[in-house]
């Protein structure tokens, strides 16, 4: 992540074309670039490493969730193309959580790379109070979000994914070396989308946020140059 910018814009097309054009757009403007599912699954490594030959952090956000055999063998292949962060879900359990991190550690050394951070994902900001509980999590959402953030710390992740509402409660309970990375953000000047828990990138940067994840607001713009300079001056960069 850049030292002075913690946005990391998310790229969300399964064009590599796209994915390459936008991130030279925003070299400079944005801390780093973020691929999801739909671009590794449209491009597999590959793309990724058009994508990661630019320079720039890159954030590679799967959301691994299986046995933990499984996900330790999809996480080395992670590690080998130099990502900066990656995700797990935080529900896959402690055994998963450990052969994550363990396998993420383990292959970068191999490589020669720097390990990614491993961050787990908690509860989807696309989730408010009655989706959680629609999907089995019993009580407030802040509540299991602290619960599973301690999980993903015992077991050696690098940090978790939360909604900028739950930073502040998870900061308290994980200490300050504990990557949070924090989607939900939407600049006042922003449509909110299907996002149900959010901030704008000035209140989550002041209530402890490390790094920003910002997708539409910044790509779905008529100028994603100009967004992401005003979401700049936001945050004081």
């Amino acid at each position: 992540m850049s030292a002075t910018n913690p946005v990391f814009v998310a790229l969300d097309t399964t064009e590599s074309a796209t994915a390459v054009a936008w991130a030279r757009r925003l070299d400079g403007l944005v801390g780093g670039i973020k691929l999801g599912l739909e671009y590794f699954t449209a491009n597999g490594p590959a793309g990724v490493r058009e994508v990661s030959g630019l320079g720039m952090p890159l954030f590679i956000d799967l959301k691994l969730h299986d046995i933990p055999n499984t996900v330790a063998a999809a996480m080395r292949g992670i590690a080998r193309v130099g990502a900066a962060i990656t995700t797990i879900h935080a529900s896959g359990g402690a055994d998963m959580i450990r052969a994550a991190t363990d396998a993420a550690r383990d292959e970068a050394a191999k490589a020669g790379v720097a390990a990614p951070a491993v961050v787990a994902v908690t509860i989807l900001t696309s989730l408010d109070q009655a989706g959680a509980a629609a999907v089995g999590f019993a009580g407030p959402v802040q509540d299991q979000v602290r619960r599973l953030a301690a999980l993903a710390q015992e077991n050696g992740a690098d940090g978790i994914v939360c909604s900028p509402l739950e930073v502040e409660a998870v900061r308290a309970l994980c200490g300050p070396g504990f990557k949070l990375v924090v989607p939900g953000i939407r600049p006042a000047w922003s449509e909110t989308g299907d996002q149900k828990r959010f901030l704008t990138p000035a209140e989550a940067r002041a209530k402890g946020a490390d790094v920003l994840v910002i997708g539409r607001p910044i790509i779905a713009a008529a100028d994603p140059a100009e967004a992401a300079r005003r979401i700049k001056a936001e945050l004081g960069l």
